[in-house]
């Protein structure tokens, strides 16, 4: 009898743990096992590979943020905050980051004057994507370039942020318990959150340890408040899309949704590593 009920609480754990659609999670699979190695390949590659990559990539951002502003549709103020991110990140192409800011700073006030003269828009949300989108991307793109070992930190920055999403899903999953903020995101719990910083701190210390050859100690620490503060970035986002009643930022990606749905953790973890290593005036 024990066997069987041992069976039946198996059963039961792989049930939660494996999503309702396996169609839709083979595309998930699919798209991660795709997309994945090509953004490791051109982060190694550098300039100008992943330059464009991420040109591209904050282009794709503004656009989608743009339609959530517009209710699905583009608009002349999501026109030009795409404009803006993309010039941004072009000067930044050139390490013309001065430059950069400027055009993110100039670009966020004249897409709050246009959204505000247009009926029904917002400015705030407008003038909001255009830092949102850009400033990330940028913070990365600099990462990347830092003179000591900047890729070899972006590679633990990427392998943090996804330990702490699949740790927090198998958590959330496998656990359950009670929801971290159901008005937001009905399926985040607070066991979720902790299998998160679980993750990223063991796979930030291996991670570190083989890549920067930094005190695993430290590693563990910076990858748990990264942890903490990625999952922040995605309930941010999903209180974006709640307030703009959409379900996914676009369905650009088979399986995942949009490219904001997949990148909402390294948006906010980018940023945040990046003034890390400026603050420390060398590497992490």
């Amino acid at each position: 009898m024990r066997s069987v009920s041992s069976s039946n609480e198996i059963g039961d754990m792989v049930r939660r743990l494996v999503p309702v659609s396996a169609g839709n999670l083979t595309l998930r699979v699919v798209s991660a096992l795709v997309l994945g190695p090509a953004v490791l390949a051109l982060i190694y590659l550098g300039p100008p590979y992943f330059d464009i990559l991420l040109t591209a990539v904050a282009a794709i951002l503004s656009w989608e943020w743009s339609r959530l502003c517009g209710h699905g549709e583009l608009d002349r103020p999501g026109y030009l905050t795409i404009a803006v991110v993309t010039a941004a990140m072009a000067a930044a192409g050139l390490r013309e980051y001065a430059i950069a800011g400027w055009i993110i700073a100039a670009g966020a006030m004249a897409v709050a004057v246009l959204a505000s003269r247009e009926t029904d828009r917002l400015p705030f949300w407008y003038a909001l994507g255009v830092l949102y989108t850009a400033l990330p991307c940028l913070s990365i793109m600099w990462l990347r370039e830092h003179p000591d070992r900047g890729r070899e930190i972006l590679f633990w920055l990427l392998f943090v942020v996804w330990a702490t999403d699949t740790g927090a899903y198998a958590a959330g999953r496998l656990i359950g318990g009670p929801k971290m903020a159901p008005g937001i995101s009905p399926n985040k719990t607070w066991a979720g959150l902790a299998g998160g910083i679980v993750a990223a701190g063991t796979i930030g210390a291996l991670a570190g340890l083989f890549l920067l050859g930094v005190s695993p100690t430290t590693l563990v620490l910076v990858a748990a408040g990264l942890a903490v503060w990625s999952q922040m970035g995605d309930l941010f986002e999903s209180s974006v899309k709640r307030r703009f009643g959409a379900k996914d930022s676009s369905n650009l990606i088979p399986g995942h949704g949009g490219l904001m749905d997949r990148l909402d953790g390294i948006l906010a973890a980018g940023p945040a590593v990046a003034l890390l290593v400026w603050l420390r005036g060398a590497s992490l």
